[in-house]
């Protein structure tokens, strides 16, 4: 606008102005009408972009809902048969190796190395990983050198004998190169980018399942790599070999169309089980374990399953009483095996510890369960921070992540634990009486369906349904009200051990929260002195005007306030969960019914709980639960 006012005091007087240079009457009305058309086109401009989001909201409510297959409404089929009709392309299989360009070379001992097209691949997977910590653990190098070895020609083995003298820089500045080339690529070939992998989704990642179109998870194989672990997991660095087709077992329905494998290869089998959900398996050559390609979180065979498991432990609500009145009792027992069954479950129950599995010896990483304690796992203390009977848990669990804890515990259990670590070394078994199987038998003979793991669902929902009644407040905002719903989680999270590591970003995103949150408060400092003047000059004129203009600066300032302190509450929410893992617990042990009755109890969107893929993982419980659900 600087710019149009300084050409028009450019031009030369026209037709219809003074000598001054002043414009005619008309050209200013002229000019007003075009500023104001401006203003209402930027204005309807605004409110379209503001009205599209809604639409996309809208559009996306109307495909969550309209199109569903509502499988919780039909009958259920008989006792374990999952389907009687499966139909699916078979795994998408990552493309093969692409060798580097000649320009990009491999060094050792400072000499460049061409290596064969195997041995390559394999560099590469290092070369890429050179900026991470995993690089830096001996452990990690070891295998990698190990294996790496193995499948190099014997002219290569008797050049390459020290990682020391491997040189990947130049492998790995390929690669990052080739990374931020990625991210560079303009709209068009990025758009064309996923085209290319939607034809893929659209080819591979649907099934026909009993007459519908279901969504496959994960269609993909696993490529090719260095297996990582979790922890300081003893075979990090290993060499995760290439999934072939003649890997791979296929699972369909006898009349359906048996997927073709890729050109030149064959299946390793080919079978028509209807008793399990998987669609292919084969066993990988880390840890030989299972691998399995199955559906959706969103299909009915993962929804039924979560139904299902939500049910028993609900049904064990109305058992758990008696339950805890015979393990109670059990820890008088005459029997050793009795006692140590009756403590481990009383861990299970009051500290939601996973059971533990048996594993051979240096397969995997030192982590354990409640049933795998050793005697180095605990420590008894009579009296600490003025409790009694204080069990000092520090152990690794799942993934290796960290368990400690101090928890008072009742007499008899102190005392049983002692007898139980007498005359013991550390590395032997606290239970040595007991194992998984022996624990899951005696729970399955309490209540059909019963294992260690319905305890920690049990307990996970139970104790978000009590922290949601305990901590919501009917008056509060929805940030408010959200904040509740998270430190209710947290609860959870805390129980069940959900830590995570700080994110790296989370100092930077705290920083610019508290950017946000200073200029609100001077925002808010400037309205109070706004409001103060206004309410000055009313004092001395009484006018309308002026009183109109109080109300006015009120409005401001209360909307200000309103902003600082939600953004107030999610500085505390974010500094709160910064170390605990609340998803897990979300999605895999609290029943989402309790939430949804929360949302819509309290007027809470759904969407603020959960997103698009959790929304359509429980259609089943959104579309079934009202808000008097109890657990």
């Amino acid at each position: 606008r600087k710019e149009k006012k300084q050409k028009i005091k450019e031009k030369k007087p026209k037709k219809g102005t003074n000598q001054k240079g002043k414009e005619s009457k008309g050209e200013i009305e002229e000019q007003d009408t075009r500023q104001k058309t401006q203003k209402r086109k930027s204005r309807e401009e605004g409110e379209e972009k503001k009205s599209k989001k809604p639409k996309k909201e809208e559009k996306e409510k109307k495909e969550e809902t309209g199109n569903k297959w509502k499988w919780w409404e039909e009958e259920k089929k008989e006792d374990g048969v999952k389907w009687t009709q499966l139909e699916h392309r078979g795994p998408y299989f990552v493309p093969l190796y692409e060798p580097l360009p000649d320009d990009v070379q491999f060094y050792y001992d400072g000499q460049p190395l061409k290596l064969s097209l195997a041995t390559e691949e394999i560099a590469t997977f290092y070369a890429k990983m050179l900026d991470h910590e995993y690089t830096t653990k001996e452990i990690f190098q070891n295998n990698f050198f190990n294996d790496w070895r193995k499948e190099m020609t014997s002219e290569e083995q008797n050049i390459i004998k020290e990682l020391e003298k491997c040189d990947f820089r130049e492998i790995h500045k390929y690669f990052v190169d080739k990374n931020e080339a990625r991210k560079a690529l303009s709209k068009e070939e990025k758009q064309k980018l996923k085209e290319e992998a939607d034809k893929i989704q659209e080819e591979y990642g649907y099934c026909i399942l009993d007459g519908h179109r279901e969504k496959i998870g994960n269609f993909k194989t696993e490529p090719p790599g260095l297996f990582r672990g979790r922890g300081d997991h003893p075979k990090m660095g290993m060499l995760k070999k290439r999934i072939m087709p003649e890997d791979v077992v296929i699972n369909c329905s006898k009349d359906s169309k048996i997927p073709e494998p890729p050109e030149g290869h064959k299946w390793k089998e080919v079978r028509f089980d209807n008793t399990v959900t998987w669609l292919a398996s084969w066993t990988e050559n880390i840890q030989n374990s299972l691998k399995y390609i199955m559906l959706n979180p969103s299909s009915k065979l993962k929804g039924e399953k979560d139904w299902q498991k939500y049910e028993v432990a609900r049904r064990l609500k109305g058992v758990v009483h008696k339950i805890r009145a015979q393990y109670q009792a059990d820890w008088k027992s005459k029997e050793m095996q009795k006692r140590q069954r009756a403590v481990a479950l009383y861990f299970i129950d009051k500290l939601a510890l996973r059971a533990g599995n048996e594993k051979e010896e240096g397969e995997t990483a030192d982590t354990v369960g409640c049933c795998s304690l050793r005697v180095e796992h605990i420590k008894l203390h009579p009296g600490l921070d003025g409790l009694k009977h204080v069990v000092e848990f520090d152990f690794l669990g799942k993934d290796s992540i960290r368990y400690y804890n101090k928890v008072s515990v009742e007499k008899p259990v102190f005392k049983n634990l002692q007898l139980f670590m007498k005359n013991k070394d550390p590395a032997d078994d606290l239970f040595d009486r007991l194992n998984t199987n022996i624990l899951n038998k005696h729970l399955q003979k309490l209540m059909d369906g019963l294992t260690a793991k319905v305890f920690r669902t049990y307990n996970a929902s139970i104790t978000l349904q009590e922290q949601l009644k305990a901590l919501t407040n009917s008056e509060g905002n929805v940030a408010e009200k959200l904040l509740s719903y998270n430190r209710a989680n947290r609860a959870v999270a805390i129980l069940c051990n959900h830590q995570r590591s700080t994110p790296k970003t989370f100092e930077k995103s705290m920083q610019i929260l508290q950017a946000k949150i200073d200029a609100k408060k001077n925002q808010v400092e400037e309205a109070q002195q706004e409001l103060k003047k206004a309410e000055d000059e009313f004092e001395e004129t009484k006018d309308a005007k002026a009183k109109a203009n109080v109300e006015k600066k009120k409005k401001l300032l209360m909307r200000l306030e309103e902003q600082l302190a939600k953004l107030n509450v999610q500085a505390t929410d974010k500094e709160e969960n910064k170390q605990i893992a609340l998803g897990t617990s979300k999605l895999n042990y609290l029943d989402p019914r309790i939430s949804i009755a929360w949302c819509k109890k309290f007027g809470v969107p759904i969407e603020k709980i959960y997103n698009k893929t959790q929304r359509e993982k429980f259609a089943w419980a959104i579309d079934m639960t009202d808000e008097d659900f109890e657990f």
